[in-house]
Formats: C-alpha cells, structure tokens, sequence
C-alpha cells in the first residue's frame, strides 16, 4: 500500500471500479476506497443477483410449462433457499473477479468509509476504527446510492424491506405488496410471481414503468395481469400497519380506500443518492436537488474533485456510472474524450417479458416538436419468437419524418436486452432506417423482429 496516488476513488461500484481499471491501464497509480465489497450495490446487492433469481424464476417457469414443448415432467417446486444461495454465490464469484482485475492492474484496495479531508487528502476508517489518510492528484467521488425510503412506509428491514432485504429474506412470503412500479418493482414482482408468491404491484403514476413508451406500459400491464400479479396504478400508499406476521397496507386511489394483507412489503420507490458523511462541506463541493453539480467531464467546482455515478444528475443505472467513469478519467489522462450522449442511453428491465428502450418515447418525440414515423412489429409474427415459445410483445421504433434521425426504439419480449445496443450503436453512427432495412438479418432471430419494426415505419414490412 502507498500513501500517495495519482487517483484516489471513494466507491467501488461499477463506475469506481471501472474508472480504477480505465486509469491504471492510462498509467495512473490509483487506489479505490471500498467500505464493504467490490462490485458495490450493482454487483453485490443489485444487477447480477437479481438476474441470477429471476433466471432461476425462468427456468421454473419453463419447467411448468415442459409440456407445451413437448416434454412431459413430474411436478416441480421451487426451492427458495437454494434460489437466494445461488444469487449469492454469483455475485461472490463476480466479486473475486474484480478483485482478480485490481490485482491484475496494480490497484489498491483501501476496505473502509471513505471521506475528503481536504481538496487532495481522502481519510478511511477502517472496521477497526483506526483512520488513515492518504493523499491524491485526483479524487472521484462514486458513493452510489441507496432504496429510497417513503413517508407513510419507513424501511424497517423486517415487514418493510428494500431490494436489498429482498435479496437474502429467510423464508418465501406468501403474499407481497412491492410498492413502486419501476424496474426494481418489476423485476421483483415478476420474481416472487413466478415461483408462488402472491404479488400486488402498487404505483403512483398512472402506469407502470412510467418512464418507458405507454405502449409497453401497457403491454407489460396485460402481461402481469395475466400472470395472476395485481396491478393498481395511480395509487398511493397513505400508511401500514402490521399485527402478528401480518401486515396491512393502507391504499388511496380514485375508487376511494383500501386495505390489503400481506406477509412483507417492498418499497421500490427509487433510490437516494449517498451524500452524507463523504465531506463534501468540508472542502465546499456544490450540491443541487440532492445531485453532486459537474460539467461534461464530471469536475465538480472543486478542482481535482469529480463525481460520476448515482450521485450526479443522469439515470442511476450501473452501464451510465461505468461510462462516466471511463470518460472522467480519460480526460484527467489528458486524452480528448467526447462528452456522453444522455439521450442514446440504453435502459433495460429484466421481467419476463424483458423491456429495453433507447431515445424517445412517441410522446416525448410529439412534445419535442418532431413530426415522427413510426413502425411497430409483433414477436407473434416472428418465426424465432414462436419457436421459443415466446411470442408475447413488440418492436416498436421512432424516426424523424423530415430528416430520418432514428430517435427512438422500445422493445418488450423474450431477451430483447441482448436486442437494444444495435439501435443504440446504430444512433450513435447517425444510421438511417434505410440503410437499417438493408442491414440483412439472420433468419430466424429475436433481432429480424428490429429490421421489419424499422421497415414498416417506411411501408416496407414484409411479415405483417
């Protein structure tokens, strides 16, 4: 270990440890302050253990319904133990490979929490309580962020949980209220639904994953409605109450009032910046609506200071941190980085059915003034999403009328995560629909689902 660096980072997510690995291979001695693991929320607590519990929801789900592909199975139960143990064990291994990756790279780990004690010094306290402090050229502030926590539904860890209790709980409740509709309710409602929870999905806004088109609000709606997932929208939670192992959550919406029994509650209301005890006073770094303020490089007011992650203005996603990491410190290596593109930022949900979408919404495209095409193809009219037994969903694709800017493209079905960084590289190229519908596809993909959405926004779709 050293006591002086090039770059000190305070946060070991995917943007701090990304932009650690970025600025070794750019020759920078560098150090990452870490208070509990590797990986931080996104692969501890976040992104890959709970994809690892909703394949393995998948996979159950697939086994129930053996006999719509022709194979005949004994009934099958889920093992919820095995399932969260599994999830751990991922995220365990992604984990030592980060740690390999430091190593790899020379970089210090420096395990404790991490504050600034001047423009160019960072103390750890370690878990012993001992203190540190360690000087720095650089510093980047990435202290991610954590489960919001509502007014009328305090997190108590117990009867009110947030994702990351959801992850480790001891037993499968039987019955669960997820309150907030975003992707981390969706996911977790799609999860617990599958494997025999019954799940009721409560959302503020009018629709669930309101920031995604309406039209896969919609979809996706239909979809969990099907499933047997009770979906209330424009709803809010006025308060709860819990007897025994009971819980009763307290509803208000334009039917009037309602109480609902459940075993645990999830708040999925978003998520908080970490700002506090990170001294950010004390060396007078500029906040605004609980947002660190930074430029296009992500320099803070405060020279040598920088913020990227979930504490800074932009979508609190782990590939958006990882890419303003890289940047940040390509810039401090005096490369000549462009700024990002926040409009051709790729946002996914990983339900069943998946939600993937880039650009636009058809209604933030109208309200921006755009005079738009637009083409939409169903997964029923796709050969591969048949033969998968996946034909639920759609393509669907935005471009501007008068010059072709491809601005915007929202997909809901079977793996169309893998499906959105085309539309996103093809942005990014200043790629027109044309040359898009004369891009040749692999037949039969999920992907030729893209080309025939892009061609009947130009009346030249051949499958529907």
């Amino acid at each position: 270990m050293h006591t002086s660096y090039d770059l000190i980072i305070i946060g070991g997510g995917p943007g701090g440890y990304v932009a650690a690995i970025r600025a070794a291979q750019l020759g920078m001695r560098v150090a990452v302050v870490e208070q509990e693991a590797l990986g931080g929320v996104c692969l501890n607590w976040g992104c890959i253990p709970t994809k690892a519990l909703l394949k393995s929801a998948q996979v159950f789900e697939y086994i129930k319904h053996a006999a719509s592909y022709g194979i005949q199975i004994q009934e099958a139960a889920p093992n919820f133990t095995n399932m969260i143990q599994r999830s751990r064990g991922v995220a365990e291994n992604m984990s030592k490979g980060i740690q390999f990756l430091f190593k790899k790279h020379k970089i210090d780990t420096l395990y404790g929490v991490g504050k600034l004690s001047s423009r160019t010094t960072v103390s750890v306290k370690d878990q012993q309580g001992k203190t540190n402090s360690y000087q720095a050229t650089h510093i980047i502030l990435a202290t991610g962020s954590r489960s919001r926590s509502l007014p009328n539904l305090p997190i108590d860890g117990k009867k009110v949980i947030g994702y990351r209790e959801a992850l480790i709980l001891p037993q499968q409740p039987k019955s669960m209220v997820i309150v907030g509709a975003g992707a981390i309710g969706v996911e977790f409602a799609y999860f617990y639904n599958a494997i025999g929870t019954s799940v009721t999905l409560v959302e503020y806004m009018p629709r669930v994953l309101p920031i995604e088109d309406e039209d896969i609000s919609k979809q996706l709606t239909q979809t969990f409605t099907q499933a047997g997932i009770q979906v209330l929208t424009s709803t809010e939670v006025t308060g709860y109450t819990h007897q025994g192992s009971q819980c009763q959550v307290e509803l208000k919406n334009q039917a009037g009032t309602q109480k609902i029994s459940c075993d645990v509650i999830l708040s999925a209301a978003g998520v908080i910046s970490n700002l506090e005890h990170i001294g950010l006073e004390k060396v007078g770094i500029s906040v605004e609506k609980g947002k660190v303020v930074v430029d296009d490089f992500y320099r803070t007011n405060v020279q040598g200071i920088y913020a990227i992650g979930d504490i800074v203005k932009g979508p609190a996603l782990a590939h958006v941190a990882s890419a303003e990491g890289i940047l940040c410190v390509e810039k401090i290596a005096g490369l000549e980085p462009t700024p990002l593109d926040y409009m051709n930022l790729p946002a996914c949900t990983y339900s069943q059915p998946e939600v993937a979408s880039v650009g636009y919404t058809e209604q933030a495209a109208k309200e921006a003034g755009y005079a738009i095409k637009v083409g939409k193809f169903p997964f029923s009219a796709s050969g591969k999403a048949q033969a998968a037994g996946a034909p639920t969903g759609f393509v669907k694709v935005i471009f501007d009328a008068q010059y072709g800017e491809w601005l915007g493209a929202h997909m809901i079905g079977h793996n169309v995560t893998e499906m959105i960084a085309e539309v996103v590289a093809a942005r990014k190229l200043e790629t027109t629909g044309h040359e898009i519908i004369k891009s040749v596809h692999p037949h039969p993909t999920m992907s030729e689902a893209l080309m025939e959405a892009v061609a009947a926004a130009y009346q030249e779709a051949i499958h529907i």
